[in-house]
């Protein structure tokens, strides 16, 4: 790493961290009820919300009951999105005429931006009209994001409360979410946007004349509003169909920084705001620090590996340092004004965070680069994570982690004074395990039928790569793509959003059935026996415990595609 390269990483941690404490304070007042200095302004707003709806904000639910308002809330939202999508065609805003979508097109946009997937089978500046772009996917970005953190602090309450039936309210978790949190930082954000020069407006798309004389049509529309929530909710789906790598989309080297630092900035102060709520800041920092071990070993890897490049052209005695003008690795597939740096920086975050943007192309990655990303969804995304996925994601290894400790010493496993018993266990065990279910199970069925086969456009280990890429991405609700995977046929819009939907609701469910169980227990004090969960051999321990349960379950597969395609470069085969 060049003295450029580290001194752009250490300020990417500064700001990252001076910004995360502050938010994450602000965000466990938010979520405690506790008076804030915007809701001198949104308290109004918010008991006219729950007026209109006929809602008593301390009403307490119980899990099922708050699962419950969970999926008709989304369910509902995406069924109007699909509505939406189907007629576009009859709905305003619309200057290039762009027709409905398709089905079963239809249904995989909705279930992916109700999913907090954005998984994207279209171009959106050639499919979606303005009015599709900002009252469907801008909307449900907003609120799939705030479903997230609603889960999230519903299982924070499951630690905090003592013998108590309700996790709270989802309605009001939601509400909060998006009106304290997201919208004020999306605002601040697009403004900032702007300024960089991403566009913001409803004019008809320009048609120009480059200077060989050829027509060139240029994309208008609300981008930066949709990229600020996109960016901000680890949404991921950008409006233009090369995302993060489109000029208007990323403009500049500070519009790339601070999209960089959004990435993490509000999964990494919601893990600070789990450590206030639960009265002790130790377990957050011990769960940043496992989070953060992980990425830095992952991002040297992906970095080391494109800033390398491909071993075949120095078998084959070709200069790798005419692939990169400015310090030789590899290229392809990237931004020059970005380069291998920020490239590999941006797809090691955006998918250890369930982001799923691209400011470089992951297909065209060397294999190693490739199987980073690959690793961070398989693993569930929690190193991070998503918006509030990424906290209880990481807290169910907790539980698991604590689970073996108790069995190595024969005690009953404790954390946060909560005994952790069989039932918990199952229950987390199970929302791991569908992971592989959907990434294998179903992976394994496109490959081996031919309308699944068709959508591979390479052949070998790269091929295998491309489709378990893509089942790991809608899994783990990220929604990135290795580009060369053709995900828009009606077989994979369909199967790829049946997983989507199991990677979602599969592990929130039994999440909330974990908080509602956790709720009603006591709280046990602390003893000489108890395991210190703040401490570094519990770090070591639950790093390792990630590794092992999210690795190695699918190391057969890794070791058939990106590491088989690795080693065979060495050989000067070219991938």
């Amino acid at each position: 790493m060049n003295l450029n390269a580290l001194l752009q990483f250490t300020a990417f941690i500064a700001v990252t961290i001076l910004l995360m404490l502050p938010l994450g304070a602000y965000m466990a007042r938010v979520f405690s009820g506790e008076a804030t200095w915007p809701g001198k302004i949104l308290d109004p707003v918010e008991g006219f919300i729950y007026r209109m709806a006929g809602l008593r904000a301390a009403a307490q639910q119980s899990w099922t009951e708050y699962a419950g308002a969970l999926l008709i809330f989304n369910f509902l939202g995406a069924g109007i999105l699909f509505l939406l999508l189907m007629y576009q065609e009859m709905m305003p805003w619309n200057p290039q005429h762009l027709p409905g979508l398709s089905v079963d097109l239809a249904f995989n946009v909705a279930v992916s931006f109700m999913t907090n997937t954005d998984w994207q089978s279209y171009g959106g500046e050639t499919t979606l009209s303005y009015f599709s772009q900002m009252l469907g996917l801008t909307v449900q970005n907003f609120l799939a994001a705030a479903t997230g953190l609603a889960v999230a602090v519903a299982v924070i309450r499951g630690f905090t409360q003592r013998e108590k039936r309700g996790i709270g309210n989802f309605y009001v978790d939601v509400t909060r979410a998006v009106f304290y949190v997201l919208l004020p930082l999306a605002l601040l954000f697009a403004v900032f946007l702007v300024w960089q020069g991403v566009p913001d407006n409803m004019q008809p798309y320009v048609q120009a004349t480059t200077i060989e004389g050829a027509s060139q049509t240029i994309a208008q529309g609300p981008v930066a509003s949709q990229i600020a929530i996109k960016m901000l909710g680890s949404n991921g789906g950008g409006y233009f169909n090369a995302n993060a790598a489109h000029p208007y989309e990323n403009p500049t080297p500070l519009s790339n920084f601070f999209q960089l630092i959004s990435l993490v900035l509000l999964a990494a102060a919601l893990v600070m705001a789990f450590g206030k709520m639960v009265g002790d800041k130790r377990q957050a920092w011990a769960l940043l620090a496992s989070m953060t071990i992980l990425f830095l070993i992952l991002f040297a890897l992906c970095y080391y590996s494109e800033a390398n490049g491909n071993p075949a052209f120095t078998a084959m005695g070709i200069d790798p340092n005419i692939t990169d003008v400015n310090s030789g690795g590899n290229m392809e597939g990237k931004e020059v004004r970005f380069g291998i740096f920020n490239s590999a920086l941006w797809a090691t975050l955006t998918s250890a965070t369930s982001n799923g943007s691209v400011n470089a192309m992951h297909d065209s990655f060397t294999p190693l680069g490739g199987l980073v990303p690959l690793f961070n969804m398989l693993v569930g995304e929690v190193i991070y994570g998503g918006v509030g996925c990424g906290l209880y994601g990481i807290l169910i290894y907790v539980l698991i982690t604590v689970f073996i400790a108790g069995l190595m010493v024969g005690r009953t496993p404790e954390y946060l004074g909560k005994k952790i018993e069989a039932h918990e266990i199952k229950l987390a065990v199970l929302a791991q395990l569908l992971y592989p279910v959907c990434v294998l199970g179903f992976g394994v069925v496109a490959l081996l039928s031919p309308a699944g086969a068709t959508s591979i456009t390479a052949a070998g280990p790269h091929g295998l790569t491309q489709a378990i890429y893509a089942y790991a991405s809608a899994a783990a609700n990220n929604g990135s793509a290795f580009a060369g995977f053709n995900g828009n046929t009606v077989f994979q819009n369909i199967m790829l959003g049946i997983v989507m939907l199991i990677g979602r609701f599969g592990v929130i469910i039994p999440v909330l059935a974990i908080a509602g169980s956790l709720s009603a227990k006591k709280i046990t004090p602390v003893s000489n026996g108890t395991l210190p969960t703040h401490g570094l051999m519990f770090v070591v321990l639950l790093t390792a415990v990630i590794v092992m349960f999210g690795g190695l379950t699918y190391f057969p597969a890794l070791a058939l595609g990106p590491i088989a395609e690795h080693l065979s470069t060495f050989s000067g085969v070219l991938p």
